[in-house]
């Protein structure tokens, strides 16, 4: 049968025993905050084994896509190196809430097993929780599978839970023994790729509590779930899960790119060099998948949590590709046949596959710039270690390949492995760690608000105060003026911190910026400027310059600055607006990553793989204006249950940290967004959005500026002004300065390149071999490599040194011609070393070129004499 075959079958198999068929969940569950990718085929049924949801069917059948990359599930290391794991893979799985259990499901898995797919019933065999007499009666009442292939294990295999805490219980695993020893116990559950699991049955009848008790649950569930891509393999007789139809047409694919056959006949364990490129085929074609599939879903490659997994597969991919000579961007080429084969099933990847082959090019593209240069670096590191007998790479030097050359430290240790290495985890953990202490550092001071210096007493009262003080209620989503009481006060210096029983004050968070306003003493009003938040209670900075007498329980009045705070509303509102219209013109990978929510601007950043067009920004300014204009309603749903504010379609992203109860902001029908913010009440009272600029502030991070309502009027007044005073002519010509710049910089590379012509025609001869040498101008080293690159090429055979000051130190690059390197053995590496002792320094870099660095400028010329003297050496 073909994978689609089989897959059918399976569904069709429990439609027939009235289970309703139901579509895959998204492989990123944006409705689980907790989960970073979907991860098994129970994840979108989690609130009904919770007891808080519940579905209109109590039978369920489905395909689920899931990735396992990270925590428990990791098997990201055999990827490729074995047959049968996998990043990315397909669940089946049959579901019973609260309706049939071990009996049917038990009767039913062999059923299929056996009676539809005809497998050998000898070779089958089952495990079952060590004290579940049930599940073992029913494996030999209701099948006539051999009974000393029922085995019993303890709660590592055969007890399933959810967490610490929840819905549990035993399960029934099925497995088949492909070897030809298949009627021996020893093989179950020993890791023997011919005996796998194939079939998990997982009963959940238990709630464990905190103290770690179990609770019979009122209700009993069926959870099962099957691995498609191993049935596929036994199904197909194939020994492994890459020679199936699941995965051939990709395998082939790859083939077509890269001019190299796959072997399927090598075992998985083979070290020759054909075995390293069926490797680097399996990894590539599990990797895609996942990277299809994601993106597909709306996920993008970034530095953090599901993005960076996806950067690190994506560059794993890429590195692997090198050993098939795929030295350009190719991966996107692979998604359309991953469309071709699977969007018949999950249609979402042919919807989305324009965006998903551009994320992936892009991507591509921005690692192939240092992979290169990294991959070198690494040669290096593993010679200088062999001459010195080491087998473990410095943490210092698997930092800079991360930090510098972009290489996730799973990929250099990949790298290492295969030539015998290790690296030293526990020194790159510490220097990442100091990297993340000295972004902290740099970025204190440079947030929206200073952090609020507190008097001494006042924090210590206030944290460890044994008379219980009740939260600040705060009223400013409905007031920006209300009568409270001080309920704590201190003084210092020209300051009164105060805190009241209520406030419309409303305190910076989720990019808002703290509001201000006036405290009202009677007759007498201070300016509140400050505001902070500890224990749930408002602390209002008071400048209080002429030590207005504050009491415990004095009555005073508390009023928000109206116009401002109207202001930083718009400009709130706006990025839910804005942040709809991103994701409807630039795709549903986007996602917000911070803001600055202030009266005059505000900044959105958001996930995105590219610079954003000019036609894009006009579209995405003109959609978000037509809307403002529609005059839709806010509607505010406040202390709302977390699982309701789901139900509702609220948007939400992973790693965001939710509270049982949560405000939801929703305008009209167009954006509806977890958010604790105060926002306008209807879209009207914004009035316009003008997107001032774009830009990048991380790798796959972009950030947009814009202004509101007054905003827009003054952005209008402020540009008039540039054009009458001038300016914008003035922007002109740095523009064409900066133009002119550039043609004359490369007017000066083809001069210097004439240099090459010029060395090229004056060879010395030694010892029968052309030398080229002579000293040139270069701004940097990597100008001078190309430098060296030009001449090489010219030279055609010989060997060519060339010199350069830059700055005040010397660069130094040697290039040497194939034919002398094969016949004559002489190396670009051994002629820098030897010429770079002359002016103080030292070097290195391959056969064909290498580069080096030195001190002494004075002795550029002594170098250049004594290199015929050098080369007649060697």
């Amino acid at each position: 049968m073909t994978s689609n075959e089989i897959r059918e079958q399976f569904l069709n198999f429990f439609k027939d025993k009235d289970h309703k068929i139901v579509p895959s969940a998204p492989v990123v569950p944006h409705g689980d905050p907790t989960l970073l990718f979907t991860n098994a085929g129970m994840n979108q049924f989690k609130d009904v084994f919770l007891g808080i949801g519940n579905r209109d069917y109590r039978r369920a059948v489905d395909t689920q896509k899931c990735i396992r990359v990270s925590g428990k599930h990791n098997d990201l290391e055999e990827v490729g190196h074995d047959t049968y794991h996998h990043t990315f893979f397909e669940m089946l799985g049959n579901w019973s809430f609260g309706d049939y259990y071990k009996k049917e499901a038990i009767r039913w898995a062999w059923e299929l097993l056996t009676e539809v797919w005809k497998l050998p019933k000898e070779r089958i065999w089952a495990t079952v929780y060590r004290t579940d007499e049930e599940a073992m009666g029913y494996w030999k009442s209701e099948t006539d599978i051999k009974h000393d292939h029922i085995l019993r294990f303890d709660e590592k295999d055969n007890f399933w839970e959810m967490g610490e805490t929840g819905p549990c219980g035993p399960c029934s695993e099925i497995h088949i023994n492909l070897s030809d020893d298949y009627d021996n116990p020893e093989y179950v559950n020993s890791g023997d790729p011919k005996c796998i699991e194939i079939w998990n049955l997982v009963f959940i009848q238990y709630n464990r509590d905190e103290g770690g008790t179990l609770h019979e649950l009122p209700a009993k569930h069926v959870d099962t779930g099957m691995g498609f891509e191993r049935v596929c393999a036994v199904l197909q007789n194939k020994n492994s899960n890459y020679d199936t139809d699941v995965f051939t047409p990709i395998i082939s694919a790859i083939e077509k790119l890269s001019n190299i056959k796959y072997e399927s006949k090598l075992p998985a364990d083979d070290k020759s060099l054909t075995g390293q490129t069926n490797v680097a085929m399996r990894v590539i074609a599990d990797h895609i998948r996942t990277l299809t599939f994601a993106i597909g879903d709306g996920a993008t490659p970034g530095n953090e949590g599901r993005g960076y997994v996806l950067r690190r597969l994506l560059r794993r991919a890429a590195r692997y590709a090198r050993k098939l000579n795929l030295n350009e961007p190719f991966l996107y080429k692979l998604v359309r046949v991953v469309v071709e084969n699977f969007s018949h099933v999950f249609p979402e990847v042919k919807t989305n596959k324009s965006q998903i082959e551009k994320i992936i090019k892009a991507e591509e593209e921005s690692f192939n710039s240092t992979l290169d240069r990294g991959i070198e670096l690494f040669e290096t590191l593993i010679k200088k270690l062999n001459a010195k007998n080491e087998k473990t790479i410095p943490g210092d030097d698997v930092f800079k390949l991360y930090d510098t050359f972009g290489f996730p430290t799973d990929l250099t240790s990949v790298m290492a492995k295969e030539q015998g290495f290790e690296i030293d985890e526990t020194r790159f953990n510490e220097l990442m760690n100091e990297q993340k202490d000295r972004a902290r550092k740099a970025t204190k001071g440079k947030e929206v608000s200073t952090t609020l210096t507190l008097p001494i007493n006042f924090s210590i009262k206030t944290i460890n105060s044994t008379n219980t003080i009740n939260s600040t209620i705060f009223i400013g989503y409905d007031e920006l003026k209300t009568d409270a009481m001080i309920v704590e006060i201190e003084n210092s210096g020209s300051k009164s911190f105060v805190v009241l029983d209520k406030s419309p004050f409303y305190v910076e968070s989720g990019g808002q910026v703290d509001d201000t306003g006036n405290l009202f003493v009677g007759d007498t009003h201070l300016r509140v400027t400050d505001l902070t938040k500890i224990n749930n209670q408002v602390v209002h900075v008071l400048e209080n310059e002429t030590n207005v007498k504050l009491e415990v329980g004095m009555k005073v009045i508390a009023q928000v600055d109206e116009k401002r705070r109207w202001d930083i509303m718009r400009n709130h509102s706006v990025t839910h607006f804005m942040h709809r219209a991103l994701r409807e013109i630039l795709g549903q990978h986007v996602q917000q990553s911070g803001s600055y929510v202030g009266p005059d601007h505000l900044r959105f950043d958001f996930t995105h793989f590219e610079k954003v067009k000019e036609a894009e920004l006009e579209a995405i300014e003109s959609l978000v204006n037509e809307k403002l204009r529609e005059n839709l309603p806010m509607i505010h749903h406040r202390d709302t249950p977390f699982d309701k504010a789901k139900e509702m379609g609220a948007l939400m992203f992973f790693g965001d940290k939710y509270g049982d109860k949560v405000n939801v902001v929703q305008f009209g029908d167009f954006t509806m967004e977890f958010c604790g913010g105060t926002h306008v009440e209807n879209s009207s009272q914004i009035g316009l959005l003008k997107i001032v600029s774009e830009s990048s502030i991380a790798s796959g991070v972009r950030r947009i500026e814009a202004v509101t309502g007054a905003g827009v009027e003054k952005y209008i007044r402020e540009q008039q002004l540039k054009i009458e005073n001038g300016e914008l002519r003035i922007i002109e010509l740095l523009d064409e300065k900066r133009k002119l710049e550039k043609e004359l910089a490369e007017l000066k590379l083809q001069e210097k390149l004439g240099g090459i012509d010029s060395i090229v025609s004056t060879p010395a001869i030694v010892k029968g071999i052309s030398v080229f040498k002579g000293k040139v101008s270069a701004s940097n080293m990597d100008e001078l490599k190309s430098l060296g690159d030009e001449l090489r090429d010219k030279m055609k055979n010989g060997i060519g040194v060339l010199i350069s000051q830059i700055e005040d130190k010397v660069g130094i690059v040697v290039v040497v011609s194939d034919d002398l390197i094969k016949e004559k053995k002489i190396s670009a590496g051994n002629v820098v070393k030897d010429v770079a002792k002359i002016v103080g320094g030292s070097g290195g870099g391959k056969p064909h070129l290498a580069s080096a660095g030195g001190k002494d400028v004075s002795k550029i010329d002594e170098a250049l004499d004594k290199v015929e003297y050098i080369i007649a050496k060697l």
